[in-house]
């Protein structure tokens, strides 16, 4: 949800104080606990210009509720304690001077930096809240319905004592109904006979199990003794819902006590009379003639029939439907009752059925099993009345209270602590009073507990609403709520001691009424997730990163997509779930079986993941209203389980167990039996002997997936789910990352190496091959710097050796070598030439000796020097290079640094500035030269100083963050697919992009857990990035810190007019564009933005189960003014094609015994030889020459000349990555009319007359679209597909 944070005009200084009229808000506690009758039923009705309430309502007023006046009359609009102001107020007309703030401001804007995080933070959570509150301008029609529905439930008639399914029976029963109703007409009750009314059909919504057919206790029904309005609405505390959902305003209607008995809590018999009162107050509301104008629903928190509740929603008045307002009523259990309440002690049992429930295999329960969260459902039932005193108290005590409280909401409901359309974290719907609880805790203390460690003490009275929100997350990031009992410190003592809480296995949290656990029935997942969350909110708020806004993170940004914010997902169908060992004891605890089998998974799963995520969660969508003709929620048709993982444990391959010299059978007993036959007694090299639980995996991939083979392992022993009912997205992004299984499979017959680690190993040997060749060479090698993304786990694809042998067995579509580059640097010498050229022969001088050194040392390596010469390449440029090729099929380029270039170049460039501007014509050839030496220079910069310093920060972090390597492959792929990867954008400012998101987790988390926010797994990183790309305003650019521990960023300067848009700025790049200083353009940036949003929307997908990973990587070409389809079989690269077909490269010969093609023999290897970007890049401007692979020098033969033709004609797109289709568009200039002049740049044509005429309009010409594509069809011959 994206609030508005518009300000709006402040109001006239008469009308900030509008007049009140009578309010709700209890003075004393004696009179607020009086029942509410129709003359107290009412509430603020301010007057307010602004109708309803919105996320696009601006703020109202800047949130000021007050004016502070001057001595002398005159206001100043400085900082107020209810918002933030404009600013001093303007001297009038005849020229008096400007008034200085009072000593009383002044010390009012030192307290907005003091107990705010800074100002500027106090003045948007001053805009904030008024957005996530209420408006006053409709609560007079929500004041005039609640006064009806208080007259038409005061009105309802009595039900004599039935037998509990007569009584079910008969409200389900379409028979008319002889009652009456009482219809309130001019201040005068009367009347009505209603016997022709039609009837309605009531579901009771009787609670798990059903009351037997041999009950001896019966169900009534009178009007309530005393109605209440209760919860958030009537303290005014309540905020804003995620996604439109409705305000709900509570009614708590006592149930009299003449209807129980004292033995009502045993057995469920309390919540079966609940619901058919609950039951008989619908009927008489929806049959009323009152007026009221509601449809009614039934309400089940977490699927829970023992909370169900009634739901009006008003559909007559339009004010009322435009409020966006429904009314909750919930049946309450007066103090006063003959239940004793001391009879539901955690530790009691009260359910008492010794007969089973579910089948004939479903164990009895036993008589002395206790039932907390039984019982503390039934406690809950006596506390909405409490809680409204104890939050009414806390706002009349602490001004910040409720602000605060505002605060905490919208954190929680942003991160899914709460109700919405989207899947939330399950335990938290209907917890509302926790939360206030929860800041109840901090300001009053915390209970001593004996044997327990320091109980928390109070905070002082004077904390701002940010200081008392900051001590929440603290308390919620410090606290173990999932197993350390928490009291809030009560007047006169708890009702059961911590003791009686001592065997309750579940979350203890008993609040200053001490009512209720309020905790009861959370599952401890959850609670680690809140916990995990508000760590990592923390970090962001202790952050000195500048760059990143901290309040739109933690109050404005949606946290619930579950592709950004788990590292894996998982959906569960559980139609067919199934508890291994069920228990009818828990089917009765939690209210159902599916509540059963739900609490059960969380508590395997917890056991099971342990040390190997930070949290999990099982989330799901919150129960919708239901029809009152339904009794029974909706069982879950399928949940979420969202992992967390730890980087440092997720992939282990063994979890140990207890040792076989352990004692205690009962420790053995149940790792047994939580992993099945999967445990097993094993010795390790240290000699110990364990039991354990061993994963076996084939490759990385397979060890990435170890907790999702944990998950499906516990839910399939314990819950019978096969693994065809666990969908995850894993594999699918895994899929789009390797190579099709049938090249593989290839490769692996022959015993090729592949993956990352081989080539590390290469390249290590052959460092040390060059190091042993001083000997042979003038000087000695001081270094060799990798520069390629094969060397930094950066690549989309692993790489794989091509042996020389082996290149003629692969078919034509499948023989591309990649190729690594590196960077030899020389010990320093004076014998080097002074002069620029001298220096690049002299480097092919030093190719030569090393060559033949290494074919010398090392017998079956080849070695070339590869010299790229191309019409825009000067003399004084490095342009070469030398190509190796090891006898186990890899293949290398080495390049020469010799510093002194970055003198004469520089020296070069300073010689020709220093001539006076009168002079300059006399000296065009030295303005050529500086030409010259700056682009030299610019490649210099890039290829031998950014290139190996980008390169090991990027290694470093890989090293760091786990996934950060797959994410950059992920993107890469995604970038390649769409068409915009190198000939637009280039792999390093892809690697600099992915880095944001994994730097700001570490500048966050700092020394503490730098890894705590980053993403743990290649899915993550990749969604993250695309929410990156659909949000990012690349005009004001983005600083990375690339290179070191300290987030200072520099100033970031954007560079006008440059070719790329983006402005990626590290510590050592502070301009931002070595990167992007020739892509993308301001059109592809807005290809990628437009793409990532799609991307954002199909990944939603998610969310419903109907994801389909490749689907995010297929191209859409409807955009482009042609495209054109190249010939598949003579790519190199096709077969790392996004779809690539594996028939291109399976009929190689219609016969087996087909003599081989002899232009196949003698194959010659061509390290990252790719005629298809060849070609491409002929056709455009060679972007990226700084990274250019050297090519073979025949193709340069036959391309020389078409370079750049088509750069002012058109922009072409096209899949570096095997992609067998290039796209264009046509310059939009180039299609309008112009006229004609010599050395137009591009090709044209004559426009032809208009109406048909004959002839052609004179002088006038556009592009000659044929023309163009008939000469891009003959430089492709070979290629291009006519």
């Amino acid at each position: 949800m994206a609030l508005n944070l518009k300000r709006k005009r402040r109001p006239a200084p008469d009308s900030v104080f509008p007049n009140k009229k009578r309010q709700l808000v209890p003075p004393e506690d004696d009179e607020f606990r009086s029942a509410l009758d129709e003359n107290e039923f009412t509430h603020d009705q301010e007057e307010d210009e602004d109708e309803g309430w919105s996320e696009e309502d601006p703020v109202a007023g800047d949130g000021m509720n007050e004016l502070d006046e001057r001595e002398d009359g005159e206001a100043w609009e400085g900082i107020g304690k209810g918002g933030a102001r404009r600013g001093l107020s303007q001297a009038s007309h005849n020229g008096a001077t400007k008034n200085p703030p009072t000593g009383q401001e002044v010390r009012v804007i030192k307290q907005a930096a003091d107990l705010f995080r800074s100002s500027s933070f106090k003045l948007q959570i001053d805009a904030l809240l008024p957005n996530v509150r209420p408006k006053e301008s409709r609560r007079a029609a929500l004041d005039s319905f609640l006064l009806s529905l208080h007259s038409v439930i005061s009105a309802a008639p009595s039900i004599p004592p039935q037998h509990p399914l007569e009584a079910a029976r008969s409200l389900l029963s379409p028979a008319s109904d002889s009652a009456s109703k009482r219809e309130r007409s001019n201040g005068k009750v009367k009347v009505k006979d209603e016997s022709s009314a039609p009837s309605v059909a009531i579901a009771v919504p009787y609670a798990f199990p059903a009351p037997p057919e041999d009950a001896n206790w019966k169900v009534s029904f009178e009007k309530p003794s005393e109605i209440t309005l209760v919860g958030s609405w009537a303290n005014k505390v309540g905020v804003k819902a995620k996604d439109n959902k409705p305000w709900i305003v509570d009614i708590a209607v006592e149930m009299p006590s003449g209807l129980f008995q004292e033995k009502d809590y045993m057995n469920g018999r309390f919540f079966h009379k609940r619901a058919f009162y609950l039951a008989a107050l619908t009927k008489h509301i929806v049959r009323s003639e009152s007026g009221l104008g509601v449809e009614a629903f039934y309400q089940s928190h977490g699927s829970d029939p023992r909370l169900t509740t009634l739901l009006l929603r008003p559909t007559a008045d339009e004010q009322l439907v435009k409020s966006n307002a429904q009314v909750r009523i919930i049946p309450t259990l007066s103090s006063q009752s003959p239940i004793p309440l001391s009879k539901l002690s955690p530790h009691r049992s009260n359910f008492r059925v010794g007969r089973a429930l579910s089948s004939e295999s479903t164990p009895t329960i036993a008589i002395d099993t206790p039932t907390p969260l039984y019982n503390s459902i039934l406690l809950l039932a006596t506390t909405p009345r409490e809680h409204l005193l104890a939050v009414h108290s806390m706002k009349q005590d602490f001004p910040a209270y409720g602000d605060a409280l505002a605060l905490l909401r919208v954190w929680a409901n942003q991160r899914g602590y709460g109700e919405g359309t989207a899947p939330c974290v399950r335990g938290f719907d209907g917890r509302g009073a926790w939360w206030n609880s929860l800041l109840e805790l901090l300001i009053l203390g915390e209970e001593p507990v004996r044997n327990a460690k320091t109980s928390r003490k109070p905070l002082g009275k004077g904390l701002s609403s940010y200081q008392l929100f900051r001590s929440a997350l603290d308390f919620l990031a410090r606290q173990d709520l999932a197993n350390e009992p928490t009291f809030v410190k009560s007047k006169d003592g708890h009702r059961f001691s911590p003791q009686d809480y001592a065997e309750y296995a579940g979350p203890v949290f008993v609040d200053s009424t001490s009512s209720a656990n309020l905790l009861s029935g959370m599952p401890r997942s959850s609670l680690g997730m809140l916990r995990h969350d508000a760590r990592v909110t923390l970090d962001i708020l202790n952050s000195t990163d500048l760059t990143n806004d901290p309040f739109h993170e933690i109050f404005l940004k949606d946290h619930r997509s579950l592709a950004t914010r788990f590292d894996a997902v998982i959906r569960v169908d559980l139609s067919g779930s199934k508890m291994r060992n069920p228990s009818a004891h828990e089917a009765v605890e939690y209210g159902s079986p599916s509540n059963a089998v739900l609490a059960s998974m969380s508590t395997y799963l917890q056991r099971a993941l342990g040390s190997r995520v930070h949290a999990f969660a099982l989330l799901h969508t919150p129960p919708s209203s239901r029809p009152i003709t339904q009794a029974q929620p909706d069982s879950l048709a399928d949940i979420y389980i969202g992992l967390v993982y730890d980087p440092e444990h997720a992939w282990r391959l063994v979890d140990h167990g207890p040792s076989a010299s352990d004692v205690d059978n009962a420790e053995v007993a149940a790792f047994h039996e939580l992993w099945g036959s999967k445990a097993e007694l094993r010795r390790f090299k240290d000699g110990s002997i364990m039991e354990s639980v061993v994963w076996d995996v084939k490759n990385a991939d397979e060890r990435a997936r170890i907790p999702l083979l944990v998950v499906e392992h516990v839910l399939a022993i314990h819950f019978s789910l096969p693994r065809s009912a666990l969908h995850s997205w894993q594999a699918g992004f895994d899929e789009v990352v390797r190579l099709p299984p049938s090249i593989v499979s290839i490769h692996t017959a022959a015993g090729h190496q592949a993956g990352f680690k081989a080539a590390m190993a290469a390249f290590d040997d052959l460092v040390k091959t060059l190091k042993s060749l001083d000997e042979d060479l003038p000087l000695s090698i001081l270094s060799v710097s990798p520069t390629s993304e094969y060397l930094r786990h950066t690549s989309v694809f692993n790489p794989i050796a091509m042996p020389i042998s082996a290149v003629s067995s692969f078919p034509i579509c499948a023989r591309f070598t990649p190729i690594m580059e590196a960077v030899l640097e020389f010990e320093k010498s004076a014998r080097w030439p002074d002069d620029l050229r001298a220096i690049q022969k002299m480097k092919l001088a030093f190719f030569e000796r090393i060559a033949s050194a290494l074919m010398g040392a090392v017998r079956g390596l080849t070695a070339r020097i590869a010299v790229l010469e191309a019409p825009q390449d000067s003399a004084i440029e490095d342009h070469a290079c030398l190509e190796l090729v090891t006898p186990l099929g890899w293949a290398f380029a080495l390049r020469i640094w010799h510093a002194r270039e970055e003198t004469l170049l520089t020296r070069a460039i300073d010689a020709v500035a220093q001539i006076p501007k009168q002079f300059q014509q006399d000296h065009a050839e030295k303005f050529r030269e500086r030409d010259a030496a700056t682009s030299a220079l610019a490649l210099y910069t890039r290829r031998f100083i950014h290139a190996p310093r980008h390169h090991r920060a990027v290694a470093a972090f890989g090293y760091r963050f786990p996934a950060y390597g797959g994410t950059v492959r992920l993107i890469k792929r995604w970038l390649a697919s769409h068409w915009l990867l190198r000939g637009h954008i280039s792999e390093e400012a892809v690697e600099i992009l992915c880095a944001a998101v994994f730097a700001r987790a570490r500048d966050a988390g700092g020394a503490l857990d730098p890894t705590r926010g980053a993403p743990g797994s290649r899915e993550r990183g990749f969604a993250c990035v695309v929410e990156l790309l659909k949000d990012w305003k690349w005009e004001r650019g983005l600083f990375v810190p690339l290179y070191g521990e300290d987030g200072s960023p520099p100033a970031v300067t954007i560079v006008a007019g440059a070719a790329g848009v983006w402005t990626l700025s590290t510590e050592f790049d502070k301009e931002g564009k070595m990167w992007t200083a020739c892509g993308p353009d301001i059109v592809a940036a807005q290809r990628v933005r437009v793409l990532a949003r799609a991307t954002w929307e199909c990944m939603k997908k998610a969310e419903v189960g109907a994801l389909d990973v490749k689907s995010l990587f297929v191209h859409p070409t409807d955009d482009y003014d042609f495209v054109v389809q190249l010939e598949q079989a003579t790519l190199p690269r096709y077969f790392q094609n996004i779809v690539a077909d594996p028939v291109v490269w399976a009929r190689r010969s219609k016969y087996a015994n087909m003599a081989q093609d002899p232009s196949e023999k003698n194959v010659v290897v061509r390290p990252g030889f790719d005629p298809a970007q060849m070609f491409i890049d002929d056709l455009r401007v060679r972007l990226f020459s700084a990274t250019a692979i050297p090519l073979p020098k025949v193709l340069e033969m036959m391309l020389t000349g078409c370079q750049s033709v088509y750069s002012d004609t058109l922009k072409i797109f096209y899949d570096p990555l095997g992609g067998d289709r290039f796209g264009a568009v046509w310059e939009p200039s180039v299609r309008q009319p112009r006229p004609f002049r010599v050395l137009n740049h591009f090709s044209s044509a004559p426009v032809m007359r208009k109406d048909g005429e004959k002839g052609r309009e004179r002088g006038v010409v556009v592009v000659n679209e044929a023309a163009i594509l008939d000469e891009i069809i003959r430089l492709g011959h070979g290629l291009v597909i006519v």
